[in-house]
């Protein structure tokens, strides 16, 4: 192509290129409003809701402001309602739960293929007269789904898109196994292709989050490593090979469920800080910064995910 004369730009070129640059913007730029994002995780994490024990006036509480953001979305709902109700006994069945939910909402996508975008919203509850807040743990995943439900909301996906807020993960995973096993009125197991699972994004000293899970599923590794970050963050993969014992993350949360149904997940956390599982998993120990880079680039994960053709199909 000739050079333009006197290195001008020509207006159908400049309007071309500002065009470009918009469209990169709204696909990779800040599509998580950071202020709301910040704003769910404070209200999850908040000591009104008593550390969102499983079946407990804390955990309950949180459901409520659940539906409430869900209804905001705004998510559509199976005919059961948003709520998803079970019921279990502990390991040593020496303790009951009888009030526990997933929250489970859905946008519907071109096609009927199904993509679960999922966290736990409970954690430990109180203990010995202190608050276990679980910011991090998982205040931060819930937070982060909602805003990526809110993209979708206003940017229609190509897949069916669930949203799944488990209950009761930290009493051993109960509503991602309760979900698997029953699935909402209309869902037909078949047809869910993929489990994006989000748990701890919000504190690493090293501003590394890690995806886990291309181990048992490598097809996904080439799509995600296509997904831009920014300066100051970083993404390793990693965490979910069986010799590695316990820092094998593969059955450590909801997506343990999926892969033992066979179906792929990719799993997104931050290692293990000093705040896990203690009482200063609080909102004024989380890095604000990262938190939103990790969020956002989940939420690239998912709309290249969402783009691609399925090669999810078995």
């Amino acid at each position: 192509m000739k050079p333009l004369k006197n290195n001008a730009t020509s207006p159908k070129i400049s309007i071309l290129l500002i065009c470009f640059i918009f469209s990169l913007g709204s696909a990779f730029g800040q599509n998580i409003d950071k202020d709301r994002l910040l704003k769910d995780l404070q209200t999850l994490a908040a000591d009104d809701m008593q550390g969102r024990r499983a079946g407990e006036a804390g955990g309950i509480k949180a459901r409520n402001y659940l539906i409430d953001r869900y209804r905001q979305i705004p998510l559509l709902s199976f005919p059961e309602g948003y709520e998803q109700h079970f019921s279990f006994n502990t390991f040593r069945g020496n303790e009951r739960y009888d009030n526990c939910a997933n929250l489970i909402g859905y946008i519907q996508g071109e096609i009927e293929d199904i993509i679960v975008i999922s966290c736990h919203y409970d954690h430990l509850g109180e203990r010995n007269d202190k608050i276990y807040n679980g910011a991090d743990d998982n205040a931060s995943g819930t937070a982060a789904m909602l805003a990526i439900a809110e993209y979708f909301s206003k940017n229609k996906p190509r897949h069916t898109l669930i949203f799944a807020a488990f209950d009761a993960e930290e009493l051993g995973k109960k509503g991602s196994i309760y979900f698997i096993s029953e699935p909402p009125e209309g869902v037909r197991k078949g047809l869910i292709r993929l489990n994006v699972n989000m748990d701890m994004l919000a504190i690493s000293p090293k501003n590394e989050l890690w995806a886990s899970g291309t181990y048992h599923n490598p097809f996904l590794k080439p799509i995600i490593e296509e997904v831009p970050t920014v300066e100051g963050f970083t993404l390793s993969f990693g965490h979910d090979r069986p010799e590695q014992g316990i820092d094998d993350w593969t059955n450590s949360s909801d997506h343990g469920p999926f892969h033992k149904e066979g179906i792929p997940h990719i799993y997104f956390g931050v290692e293990d800080h000093e705040h896990y599982h203690q009482d200063t998993d609080t909102f004024e120990n989380i890095h604000p910064d990262f938190y939103h880079k990790a969020a956002e680039f989940v939420l690239r994960a998912v709309i290249k995910l969402d783009q691609a053709e399925l090669f999810l199909r078995k």
